[in-house]
């Protein structure tokens, strides 16, 4: 439970880094003079999801070459403020992350063990970014970064056009985007070095009055050979309800420290 509690909450977007992250497994890629990044990363920020909180329910699946787990995790999300995940194991509450922009908190039942930082630490251990809005990007079907900050090389795939970062340095970074709608299809950081790598994907996009959400994530982590796959099937979505983020560490639990 503590590897599913880690990954889904924290290091399953920073577990990145291993050159098959170029996301995909297109039999065939070309370039392409149709459009320009610029014009793609404008009309992919043209997808505007406009709300105040967000509630999903979802069904997941965590499998690596040891285990295979199925949990449900509820997850409130108060835009640009804080995150709060619950994960049950038939019905019971087994763990609680809290996540805002300069804090990460989580307690696991199991072993009666709990976590209390922020991302500086987790960003040294990982080896790479990880930040508040990394994380609700993720669950929302965003990019991880900001790409209009970025600079890209743009090539023709089969789900629409890639996006390859060409300043991230020792750390490779990829997007693709569908054709029609400039959705983010799928996402991938890679470290070759460290032999780590994450490969997000995203289907079942749905649209809402606030705007589309992906209601499949599907993740592929890669840490020093160890292969690990989380679905997340989101059953339920509702936004801007007046929702509440009850959190506090039962007492007698153990603090971990990551080094």
């Amino acid at each position: 439970m503590r590897k599913v509690i880690l990954l889904l909450f924290l290091t399953v977007l920073a577990s990145c880094k291993t050159k098959q992250a170029a996301v995909t497994t297109v039999p065939e890629v070309t370039s392409t003079k149709e459009v320009s990044a610029e014009d793609i990363i404008t009309n992919h920020y043209n997808n505007k999801t406009n709300f105040e909180t967000v509630y999903i329910k979802s069904n997941v699946r965590f499998s690596d070459e040891k285990q295979t787990q199925n949990v449900t995790a509820e997850i409130k999300i108060k835009k640009d403020e804080q995150i709060l995940v619950s994960v049950r194991f038939l019905g019971i509450t087994m763990a609680k992350a809290l996540i805002t922009p300069s804090s990460v908190s989580y307690y696991e039942k199991m072993n009666g063990t709990y976590f209390e930082g922020d991302f500086s630490g987790l960003t040294q251990w990982l080896g790479t970014d990880l930040d508040f809005s990394k994380i609700q990007n993720m669950l929302l079907g965003q990019a991880f970064d900001n790409l209009q900050q970025g600079k890209y090389a743009l090539a023709k795939v089969d789900q629409g056009y890639e996006l390859t970062d060409l300043q991230s340095g020792n750390t490779l970074k990829s997007f693709i985007l569908d054709q029609e709608n400039f959705r983010i299809q799928g996402q991938a950081i890679a470290q070759p070095e460290q032999d780590r790598m994450i490969n997000v994907s995203y289907a079942n996009h749905t649209s809402f009055n606030e705007g589309t959400l992906p209601l499949s994530v599907f993740i592929h982590a890669i840490q020093a050979k160890e292969k690990t796959e989380i679905s997340l099937n989101y059953t339920t979505v509702t936004f801007n309800e007046a929702l509440s983020y009850p959190y506090s560490i039962p007492n007698g639990y153990k603090r971990i420290l990551i080094k």
